[in-house]
Formats: C-alpha cells, sequence, structure tokens
C-alpha cells in the first residue's frame, strides 16, 4: 500500500501564525527583549527551516542587531538561541495543549481513510519532536496517532528543503518514495518532497500563500470537508474531479504514471491572495 506524509506546522494546524509567531512573541516578552515579529517579517523567515533556525538569523538581521545586543561569541550566541528556543517551545505547547489552534479542514478524515485503507502514515517536519507529537495527538487523536511514523527536525542533518526526512519517513513507514503522497503547505517543503521523489499536494496558509508551488500535483487551499469547510482548487495540472474535499481516491489518482511525465513534473504557479 502506498504512504501519506503530513508535513506538521501549517498543515494539521495553522499553527504558524497563531502558534509559533505568537509563542516566539511571547518569550521576548518574558525575557524582556524589545523584539517582536509582525506577520510580515515572519512570513519571511518562513523560508528558512526550523525554528532554531530562525533565531539564528536575528544576529545577521540590522533591524534586531538596533535594539539587541548581540553575544559577539558563536559560543555565547548559540546558548542564547538554546535558551530562547525551549522558551519559545514550553509557550508553543501550553498554546496547543490548550486547544488554542484548531485543525485545518479534513487532516484527519484523510488520515482516517487512509489507515483503514491500510496506507502507512507519517510526519515529517522541520519542527522539534516534542512540538510536533503534541500537534499530531491533539489533530488526530490518541488511538489514530499511533499510527504515525514521527521524523522531526532531530532525525536528521539537513533540514527541508534537503530531501532528508522525507527519505527517512518513507523507509519508517516501508514504502518506495515514488508510492508516497506529501501533503505540504510551503514551497522548502514542496521542494524537499519533490528532491525526495514524492508526489505533493499543497494547502498553502495565509503566510505562505505568495510562494512559489511550482512542481506540486494539485494546490488546493485546504483538504476540505463534505459537510463543513469546503477546500477551493487553486491548480490542478493532474485535471482530477475534485468538489469540495480531496479523498483518497485522488491520492491514488495523483500517484498513477502520467502519458510524457511524472506528477512532479507537472509546473504549478499560483498566486493566492489568502485561504478558504
Amino acid at each position: 500500500m502506498p504512504a501519506l506524509i503530513f508535513d506538521c506546522d501549517g498543515v494539521l494546524i495553522d499553527t504558524e501564525q497563531g502558534g509559533h509567531l505568537r509563542a516566539f512573541n511571547e518569550m521576548w516578552q518574558s525575557f524582556e527583549v524589545p523584539w517582536q515579529w509582525s506577520k510580515e517579517q515572519y512570513a519571511a523567515k518562513l523560508r528558512i527551516s526550523g525554528g532554531k533556525e530562525r533565531l539564528h538569523s536575528l544576529r545577521h538581521d540590522p533591524d534586531f542587531c538596533a535594539v539587541w545586543d548581540v553575544p559577539a561569541s558563536e559560543p555565547a550566541w548559540e546558548r542564547t538561541v538554546g535558551v530562547w528556543h525551549r522558551r519559545k517551545t514550553e509557550i508553543f505547547l501550553e498554546i496547543i495543549r490548550s486547544g488554542g489552534a484548531a485543525p485545518r479542514p479534513g487532516v484527519r478524515r484523510l488520515a482516517e481513510e487512509a489507515a483503514s485503507a491500510g496506507w502507512g502514515l507519517a510526519i515529517a517536519s522541520a519542527g522539534a519532536e516534542e512540538s510536533v507529537r503534541a500537534v499530531l495527538d491533539q489533530v488526530m487523536g490518541p488511538e489514530l496517532a499511533a499510527h504515525f511514523h514521527v521524523m522531526s527536525g532531530g532525525s536528521v542533518a539537513s533540514k527541508k528543503p534537503a530531501p532528508d526526512v522525507y527519505e527517512l519517513a518513507a523507509q519508517a513507514a516501508d514504502q518506495k518514495p515514488s508510492h508516497c503522497v506529501v501533503v505540504e503547505d510551503s514551497r522548502n517543503g514542496l521542494t524537499a518532497a519533490l528532491a525526495a521523489g514524492m508526489t505533493c499536494l499543497i494547502t498553502p496558509t495565509e503566510l505562505s500563500a505568495c510562494q512559489d508551488f511550482s512542481g506540486a500535483a494539485l494546490v488546493v487551499s485546504s483538504l476540505g470537508e463534505p459537510s463543513a469547510e469546503q477546500g477551493h482548487l487553486l491548480a490542478n495540472p493532474r485535471g482530477l474531479k475534485v468538489a469540495g474535499h480531496v479523498e483518497l481516491a485522488h491520492l491514488r489518482q495523483l500517484l498513477e504514471p502520467l502519458v510524457g511525465g511524472s506528477p512532479d513534473r507537472v509546473g504549478v504557479s499560483v498566486g493566492i491572495g489568502s485561504r478558504g
């Protein structure tokens, strides 16, 4: 059977804006650091995979350096980033466990369909494992979450857009990359999935909507629910008949070989104003 692999942040829950951005800003407040990321600034930082890596990038950010005395030595800066990131993770976990971020439409439904059909299930994320598992449990519930193999940022040496985490997820699911469908929300994730030889479906968020999704097999505003929030087609190079929600049958179709090419060779370039 094929495997269904989800990214975590922005795919299972729209955590980037309501969860991670809030956690970063509350963390700086707790340490009395005179700095806050705006939504626009954080959207730009999302092009860097991993929260700790985003913090590291501030060392060369002139606006940040103008308000904070960045340690001159690399070890001192590394310690500072480590303390900040640990506190940020604590705040993020509090937000998730209190139900402060809502699951995106259709993710649990599609995972249940895949599990019932015998598909392999995995999470491939650049995030910290504790945060990823908290989101997974919140969205899927403990019983369904137990079916997932979890690959986090700490599982690999190189984070997205490198393919490492997706290659590892395929190994964990005991599946060939060509038999895996990935659900992502960002260009970095799409690049990683394609480099691993996988088919990728995109469900962008408000913060990732302006990114280039060329190479995606399908782009939808969300996976959608049959009797609730409907997803909208944003790019459909395979010409699938998707009416409001993505089903497991659609994923099977995406894995079918194309005449004259493969799904990851189909160009998709979209500009999306917002989710919905």
